[in-house]
């Protein structure tokens, strides 16, 4: 009896050892701390997927961040907004607006 205990006993610190093996990454894989600390040269564009220098992307980057000023909106509509969004704020006080 126990000489099948050590037997189970190797067998199964085997089996536990063996596992532990395939958990790890295989040897031709570079690490990600070492990823990151790589400095990236090249780049692709966010917009069309086209490869771009790191500066060209760093300005694109810049350009998308800023906010878009230019107004969009017909100004007639924008005054008509206005006043959609007063009337909202005067209809609880005067309920008769329809």
């Amino acid at each position: 009896m126990p000489r099948l205990y050590r037997a189970l006993t190797c067998l199964g610190t085997l089996v536990v050892l063996g596992d532990c093996a395939l958990a790890l990454p295989p040897p031709d894989e570079i690490p990600e701390e070492i990823l990151r600390t790589e400095v990236i040269t090249e780049a692709r564009s966010p917009l069309d997927g086209a490869p771009i220098s790191a500066t060209d992307y760093a300005a694109l980057q810049e350009h998308l961040r800023a906010p878009n000023t230019e107004p969009i909106v017909n100004p007639e509509i924008a005054e008509l907004i206005q006043l959609l969004q007063l009337r909202r704020l005067l209809k609880p006080v005067l309920p008769f607006l329809r």
